[in-house]
């Protein structure tokens, strides 16, 4: 019978490369409802299997642990397209197992979604479990913060293996008491950076001890929730961290991190607790220095995530925002940026973005520095246009284009640095449009600096 399901899985997904479609995740729901909702169970994997999940920066730290075993020379399975679903993942395996489901590789490297962490590795031993950050995203399909923490929290009681957490975020840190009895907790955390601040002026879900329920201490905030807490009632938060990024100069960008410089393409506090996390795993993992930082100092993103385009002369970035975070980290790249700049936010409200969009107004619009001019665009132009105007920001200063052709060419009828914002399902289609109108007034692509 497994034999039979495999076969089945791995016709799907020959049928659909034969058609050039995706088989991204189709075999892995063919198979899901073959074995009752364990597909990931049909795998015979061997080698050890380390797995990065969290809110935001998944992609990012998932691609450069995969650089660091690729390059130290060990063949490795990642899921480069992103499908972290239990459904995503059997799909990925099953281009690369035996007709028996034995998978051959050194190492399986895995992106894997918040909720779907109890479920795939309730079917697959789990060696390193990496875990960024956590913050309220697409309330549709996950629920409240709290429950998704719960479910990690409640595979992480009986996890014995490695368990890599961002110290500096107390929804992240308090599973590192979920088994007391795992004595391979590890903390990564960044010291206090230039625009770093004494209060907190974001959306937070972090402003309690899960144990005592005292309010946190914070020294200070690095975005969000995310910063150096304390809680004065049982001392949550006071650990000795494995890893510690110090510093930062996002000018250089420059951070140091156990002793070592590092100079990353991308310079945002959010990239730099992103390689944080990677300097973990490879110090966890033995990796070569050398190997270290050529995956950290070259990594850059081209997916949408920090992209940037030139518009003719004018240099352009674009960041997926699929939650308020998101949102405000952009926001303050683009406030920390020196001289005038224009803003373009491409809002949708397509099911895989969550039909509610009421997350836009936790996004600090308030803090706009020398944002001369606002366009917005996607079929929640005008919600995004009217929340921006309710934060105190001009409205003459803010132009609505739903279509995205329109918006590109909008913003692009004046000089400057300009930002752009995008939504899940308004990434990629916005990339189209940034890419359609270099191809007809001229510049370049994937200029990184």
């Amino acid at each position: 019978m497994k034999r039979l399901q495999i076969l089945i899985g791995k016709l799907v997904v020959k049928l659909l490369r034969l058609f050039r479609r995706n088989a991204g995740n189709l075999p892995g729901i063919v198979l899901w409802h073959l074995t009752r909702g364990r597909c990931c169970s049909m795998f015979k994997v061997e080698c050890p299997i380390i797995a990065v999940t969290g809110t935001n920066g998944k992609t990012s730290v998932t691609n450069c642990i995969a650089q660091l075993f690729e390059q130290s020379g060990k063949r490795i399975i990642t899921n480069h397209e992103g499908n972290n679903l239990d459904t995503g993942i059997c799909s990925l395996l099953l281009r690369y197992c035996d007709m028996s489901g034995k998978v051959d590789a050194d190492f399986l490297i895995l992106e894997t979604d918040e909720s779907h962490v109890p479920v795939v590795y309730s079917q697959l031993k789990l060696d390193t479990l990496v875990v960024l950050d956590f913050f309220r995203d697409q309330l549709d399909r996950n629920g409240e913060m709290e429950t998704l923490i719960q479910k990690i929290n409640g595979f992480c009681k009986t996890f014995e293996g490695n368990l890599i957490l961002n110290g500096d975020d107390p929804n992240t840190a308090r599973l590192g008491r979920a088994n007391l009895k795992n004595k391979k907790v590890k903390y990564f955390r960044a010291e206090r950076y230039a625009f770093a601040t004494d209060k907190i002026f974001e959306a937070s879900e972090g402003r309690f001890c899960p144990f005592c329920k005292e309010p946190l201490d914070y020294e200070y905030y690095q975005y969000s929730h995310i910063g150096k807490f304390i809680c004065k009632g049982c001392g949550f938060g006071d650990y000795e961290p494995y890893i510690s990024a110090g510093g930062i100069d996002l000018e250089k960008p420059v951070f140091t991190a156990d002793g070592h410089t590092y100079s990353p393409k991308l310079n945002s506090i959010y990239n730099v607790y992103n390689m944080t996390a990677v300097a973990a795993a490879a110090k966890l993992w033995n990796i070569k220095q050398d190997v270290t930082d050529n995956v950290i100092d070259n990594y850059t993103v081209q997916n949408g995530r920090m992209e940037n385009f030139m518009l003719g002369e004018r240099k352009t970035t674009l960041n997926l925002a699929k939650n308020p975070v998101g949102a405000n980290m952009t926001l303050r790249v683009m406030n920390e940026m020196q001289g005038d700049k224009e803003l373009l936010f491409v809002l949708n409200d397509n099911i895989a973005d969550g039909l509610d969009v009421s997350w836009i107004w936790d996004i600090n619009f308030s803090i706009f520095e020398r944002v001369t001019r606002v366009v917005t665009s996607g079929t929640r132009a005008y919600d995004i246009a009217v929340r921006i105007k309710c934060s105190g920001y001009d409205a003459a200063k803010i132009v609505v284009r739903p279509d995205l052709d329109s918006a590109v060419e909008e913003l692009a009828s004046t000089e400057g640095r300009k930002f752009v914002i995008a939504n899940y399902t308004a990434v990629q289609p916005t990339r189209s449009a940034l890419r359609r109108y270099i191809a007809k007034h001229g510049g370049k692509t994937d200029e990184n600096d």
